[in-house]
């Protein structure tokens, strides 16, 4: 089965394909989407359990690529699993564990599998997770990744030589820190990114919501791509101070682990400040980027608390069809 047409040069480019996510950010909805880990080990099932939670609810499902360099199972095939499943996913690629070349390689085969959502990333330092005596590549990085998919979807590889079996179709999106402490720093990489070929941001956690109005106004202001402000279940006060001694980048304020630490229900507390986050942010950017590490079946009750409403799926014949297509690719890699 080809997803290659010839044009009028005879040059093979990839068919049109519109991805749920793709089509909501070209028609200006307010976009969202959620975060899901792939398992540490062979066993999907709770991850497509708590994928399923979020059918209907969410644009596309990410799935991360060893988040804070922790092992688990690699970001294409869990994408792949979801695919499988009818979930569209974000694939996150990460650039600490491959060169050049093994970028390149994940990248035209995600394409072949039926992914076509990217999160390009630089990766968080092996020092940070569970395998600190690991070898870091870091061979480009978040700026330089997007730049080649650019190339890619052009029909060209990183030293400009075509890709001779076909360009690839993906559509890539960055992360971006609207917190970061440097302001100049924080507009030259968005510039850098959005330059590079991003079509969507998605933040890091968002505490400080003046200062993500202020991001919005200032640097983001009239870039014409959609950003998404992440937002965290924080589960107690115990939780919330473990993100701040082991993420990096992230200060959860005092004034939210106060409430946490004060609520007779913290879990409950921490849905209804996830739900006022979702509202603050809905005034101020185009999306919501939800996390709820292993409880991303509360990311329902979250956004219905927030005024959400579930999705309303407008698919036409054509992107039907291709879907079909894509899910059939997908289904003959688990043969």
């Amino acid at each position: 089965m080809s997803y290659l047409i010839q044009n009028s040069a005879g040059t093979r480019e990839p068919r049109p394909y519109k991805t749920n996510l793709r089509t909501a950010v070209e028609s200006g909805e307010f976009l969202v989407t959620a975060e899901v880990a792939p398992p540490k080990g062979g066993d999907p099932s709770e991850m497509l359990k708590m994928a399923k939670t979020l059918e209907g609810r969410v644009h596309a499902v990410n799935i991360t690529d060893g988040s804070r360099a922790v092992l688990r199972m690699c970001s294409m095939a869990a994408s792949v699993i979801l695919l499988q499943h009818g979930i569209e996913p974000i694939c996150q690629i990460a650039c600490r564990d491959r060169n050049r070349i093994g970028l390149q390689a994940d990248l035209m085969g995600a394409h072949a599998l039926g992914i076509r959502n990217i999160l390009a990333l630089t990766g968080d330092p092996v020092k940070a997770g569970d395998h600190a005596d690991a070898k870091s590549v870091f061979d480009l990085e978040s700026v330089r990744l997007l730049g080649l998919i650019k190339k890619m979807n052009l029909g060209f590889d990183w030293n400009d030589k075509p890709l001779s079996d076909g360009a690839t179709d993906l559509f890539v999106g960055a992360a971006i820190d609207p917190q970061l402490a440097s302001w100049s720093g924080l507009q030259s990489r968005f510039e850098r990114k959005l330059a590079a070929g991003a079509q969507f941001f998605q933040s890091q956690l968002i505490c400080d919501f003046d200062r993500l109005e202020k991001f919005m106004d200032q640097i983001a202001a009239g870039c014409g791509k959609p950003i998404l402000a992440g937002i965290f279940l924080l589960k107690s006060a115990k939780n919330a101070q473990f993100i701040n001694r082991c993420v990096p980048g992230v200060n959860i304020p005092d004034h939210i682990i106060e409430r946490l630490a004060a609520a007779s229900d913290p879990l409950q507390e921490g849905m209804l400040i996830a739900a006022e986050q979702v509202k603050l942010a809905r005034q101020l950017c185009q999306g919501v980027h939800m996390m709820a590490v292993k409880r991303e079946d509360l990311i329902s009750p979250i956004l219905d608390l927030a005024g959400i409403p579930p999705l309303t799926p407008v698919v036409t014949a054509g992107e039907n069809n291709e879907r079909t297509n894509n899910k059939a690719v997908a289904d003959s890699a688990s043969l």
